[in-house]
């Protein structure tokens, strides 16, 4: 017959047994890492200034049960600052994982002077090898900079050396004309060429936001996907067809390994 101390030893056994089996599935649960700017993910990425980025609703295509997501994007970071700030980049780095995903999404702050006394975050435009070597004020200290490619190959050399999978997106279009097109960013052929050299995903996420304003006017598109504050920054509405155009473009590469995740 069991005594009251032998049941309770039963159901900690148990107990301990389902935690440590929860552990492991959850260990071996790959994670989908997205860094990036404020277009990625606008403050605390709850809307409360009414802005918001694309991968606060990325999360809502994949099955979450197969695959963990985590929006580690910061407002106001360039490819520079997000790669130097070891709060930033290293702690995701350190996190990282065979088996999972890193998709970035970067570009509307690099255009930024490399060197001023406000953010100095700055790259050099383009996708080469060049640097130019300065001293930034706020940190008090020479440093290297480098171009906007450069910076995503680094990225994604980081991401392959720890066996998981990288996936650059080109950013996003600014809510700016010229007559009935949408002004195109080099910082959208920039991120391809980025991703072909350095054997890295490309989601033409630019190029597939464009294909969506053009058909619907410019008119439709203030109106629905940006706010009175700027035309960089979506409204709900913007983010949320800004990650489902993410999502339907992995859902229609058939060997894409990030798909199987989808809803």
């Amino acid at each position: 017959m069991m005594t009251l101390k032998n049941i309770i030893c039963v159901v900690g056994l148990l107990c301990i047994t389902i935690l440590s089996f929860s552990f492991i599935a959850n260990y071996k649960k790959p994670t989908l890492f997205v860094i990036g700017d404020s277009t990625v993910k606008n403050g605390q990425g709850n809307g409360s200034n009414g802005q918001w980025g694309w991968a606060s609703f990325i999360a809502d295509y994949f099955d979450l049960d197969k695959i963990s997501v985590e929006n580690r994007a910061l407002g106001g970071t360039s490819t520079r600052t997000y790669y130097n700030n070891p709060k930033l980049w290293q702690k995701v780095l350190d996190e990282i994982k065979p088996g999972d995903f890193v998709m970035m999404q970067f570009g509307h702050n690099d255009s930024s002077p490399i060197v001023d006394t406000l953010r100095a975050r700055g790259t050099i435009k383009g996708n080469g090898d060049e640097y130019q070597e300065v001293y930034n004020p706020l940190l008090q200290q020479r440093e290297m900079v480098y171009s906007y490619g450069f910076y995503l190959r680094r990225f994604v050399k980081n991401v392959q050396d720890k066996g998981a999978t990288a996936v650059i997106c080109s950013p996003i279009p600014r809510n700016a004309w010229e007559g009935e097109k949408v002004r195109r960013s080099d910082y959208a052929l920039w991120a391809q060429e980025a991703a072909t050299q350095s054997n890295a995903l490309f989601i033409p996420l630019h190029d597939k936001v464009i294909e969506v304003y053009e058909r619907i006017g410019q008119a439709e598109v203030a109106g629905n996907y940006f706010g009175d504050k700027d035309g960089t920054h979506t409204i709900k509405a913007g983010a949320e067809l800004n990650a489902k155009l993410v999502a339907e473009y992995l859902s229609a590469q058939s060997k894409l390994e990030l798909r199987k995740y989808l809803k």
